[in-house]
């Protein structure tokens, strides 16, 4: 049988453009604050797993050992493991793992990116099928206009309805983003500004695209024995998933999204929760474009699917509502492709250890993490609750 297994420490670097360090430098900023919280050093850690986006957006290959001595792995087993925007998760995943089987007691977990230093949709278009897909992607906001598209006309979303929608969720994660030290974009936003800013590829706008951030995030996981001999908040990790589509784009159905759905199947088995609107305090969800936040709203079982767009405009996803979504400020606006996930799990924890600052949403006692990436194949969950 598993082993219990917790969260015991998170460390966040600021996110955005990062050009007054090196890159070793701002995975050992992240290191070192995980550290901090936990109370741990690198001497109580038994291994290391480490991600970025595929390698050649780092300009180095085999990165995990380019950043061994930030990652204060040397002497220590090191795993690397990318899989585009769900690197993070798969790291976290990865951790999880290595602890709940008794292969190690604490596993150190950092995810980072330079996004600044490389080229990152030239770098993710290499992620599609060579021949036929990746002239056809205008890298990822190319394929997640195809998803917006098809889930609006499959469901008869008129335009207007998912346009406020997408406009209002805007609006609330930058505006939540003003209460998060770490996040990149710190601008409000109106409605009207959302609607009116330059197409990028419809129907996404401007403010509906997460930026390109440098930033590392690094968490910590502990298996229940060390836990109790540590004097901080536990986050414990409820449930998990993860689930694959089909490599080419076209196989697989992106609207019913069997992918995602199976994803929040497994983690709410795992958790024993039946119903996640009720059961669910807050969501970090994966939202690098606005529209596909609404489809996942639908695939998590947040809402009935085609009904995405009334429940934001009605307030339920937003802070204050019944499930807050991204109090963070998300993906949308902080994007350190390869942590970006793993700051998912790290604001969870957050949250449901009553330490997330300004951005607390008061009683989050569960919350469910988020990651997407490959081209738009994969989708990982962990859930987090602050009771074993």
């Amino acid at each position: 049988m598993a082993r219990a297994v917790a969260v015991v420490g998170v460390g966040q670097t600021r996110y955005g453009n990062r050009s007054e360090m090196t890159y070793p430098d701002l995975v050992r900023e992240g290191v070192q604050a995980a550290f901090a919280d936990a109370g741990l050093g690198p001497e109580d850690v038994d291994g290391v797993v480490f991600g970025t986006m595929p390698s050649m957006m780092e300009g180095v290959a085999m990165t995990h050992f380019y950043f061994a001595d930030a990652l204060r792995a040397v002497g220590k087993p090191l795993m690397k493991t990318e899989t585009c925007g769900t690197t993070g998760m798969s790291l976290a995943i990865t951790g999880y793992y290595w602890v709940a089987s008794g292969m190690a007691d604490v596993v150190l977990v950092v995810g980072s990116e330079k996004m600044h230093e490389g080229d990152s949709q030239a770098t993710m278009s290499t992620v599609a099928e060579p021949f036929f897909f990746r002239p056809f992607t205008s890298g990822a906001p190319g394929i997640f206009s195809m998803l917006a598209q098809m889930w609006m006309d499959r469901h008869g979303i008129p335009e207007d309805k998912a346009r406020d929608a997408a406009a209002r969720v805007s609006v609330d994660h930058h505006r939540d983003a003003l209460d998060n030290p770490y996040a990149h974009i710190k601008k409000a936003v109106t409605m009207e500004e959302v609607k009116g800013a330059p197409v990028i590829v419809y129907p996404s706008r401007l403010w509906d695209i997460c930026p390109n951030s440098d930033g590392a995030c690094a968490v910590i996981f502990a298996c229940e024995e060390k836990v109790k001999k540590m004097s901080g908040k536990p986050a414990w990790v409820k449930g998990i998933g993860f689930c694959g589509d089909e490599y080419w784009f076209g196989d697989s159905d992106k609207v019913s999204w069997d992918g995602a759905r199976e994803t929040a199947r497994q983690a709410y088995e795992m958790a024993g929760i039946r119903d996640p609107l009720k059961e669910l305090d807050v969501a970090e969800i994966y939202n690098p474009f606005t529209y596909v936040e609404l489809q996942h709203y639908e695939c998590f079982g947040f809402c009935e699917a085609g009904t995405a767009p009334d429940r934001v405009l009605d307030g339920t996803f937003s802070r204050g509502g019944e499930l807050p979504c991204d109090p963070s400020g998300g993906v949308l606006c902080s994007n350190p492709i390869g942590a970006t996930a793993l700051v998912r799990v790290a604001e969870a924890a957050l949250q449901v250890t009553g330490r997330a600052g300004e951005r607390q949403v008061e009683g989050a006692r569960l919350a469910l993490s988020h990651g997407l990436g490959g081209v738009a194949q994969f989708n990982g969950i962990m859930i987090l609750g602050a009771e074993q």
